[in-house]
């Protein structure tokens, strides 16, 4: 236990002196702020652009939330998958965890430790973007018609935790950073192109980043996505212990 918290501390540390969790907190936080601000004044552009001879509908909360998911379920996650799609190939190569090993840290706890941090900043960025946008949008749109925010909120967070085993399969799976992006979009473009057949949809993570605005509206759409958060959750455990498993064999 000692162990696994002392590298757990380590991979914090390398996450503030790298600056990726800078980097995260700023873009994530541009995005937040952007989020209600691109809905607002998206209007008065077109009136701009086209004149009164343009009907333009008044903006509202969900169009705020639109822009949100939007924002998270395509920039989000592949500016995610490109930060940490080296985390642990990139380690190998360098032979930064020789020294660690031969001091006795297991194998598995590097694996688990990674998967922690790394989806603890996906916590953290989406908290941020999250409570930036809903102040906003309350401040700019005090409506009543996103009714669930919180709740369409929860299946983005257990993609998250699908997406950060996902990176941590594809870095110990393959050699350098750019075979494990190719890796993630992969899996990622399979699940999308999956998502066409009904039969796979309410099984599949992607759906979890795919009904989130329908959920913000009704809730009763939440219940039709618990057979894809099991999977997910029972995935991410999968990739865990498959990675376990790769890392225990491979030279270091």
């Amino acid at each position: 236990m000692r162990i696994f918290t002392a590298y757990l501390k380590k991979e914090l540390l390398e996450a503030w002196r790298t600056k990726k969790i800078f980097l995260l907190f700023i873009i994530f936080t541009i995005f937040g702020i952007m989020n209600p601000l691109v809905a607002k004044l998206t209007p008065e552009i077109l009136k701009m652009s086209f004149g009164d001879s343009f009907s333009i509908t008044e903006p509202t909360s969900i169009d705020s939330w639109m822009q949100f998911y939007k924002n998270m379920n395509q920039m989000g996650i592949y500016l995610f998958a490109i930060i940490f799609s080296g985390s642990v190939n990139q380690e190998i190569s360098k032979g930064t965890l020789i020294p660690l090993v031969t001091k006795g840290l297991k194998r598995p706890i590097l694996i688990l430790s990674k998967a922690i941090i790394i989806y603890l900043q996906w916590l953290m960025s989406i908290f941020l973007s999250f409570g930036i946008t809903y102040a906003y949008t309350l401040y700019y749109f005090p409506d009543d018609k996103s009714a669930y925010p919180w709740l369409a909120l929860l299946p983005l967070l257990i993609f998250g935790c699908f997406l950060t085993c996902l990176i941590v399969f594809s870095s110990t799976l393959t050699k350098n950073q750019f075979e494990a992006l190719l890796v993630l979009i992969a899996v990622i473009v399979i699940g999308y192109l999956a998502n066409l057949f009904e039969v796979v949809k309410d099984w599949n993570p992607i759906s979890l980043v795919g009904e989130n605005m329908s959920i913000l509206i009704d809730r009763s759409v939440f219940v039709d996505l618990v057979p894809s958060m099991l999977i997910s959750l029972l995935l991410s455990i999968i990739l865990i212990f498959s990675s376990m498993l790769l890392i225990k064999n491979k030279k270091l």
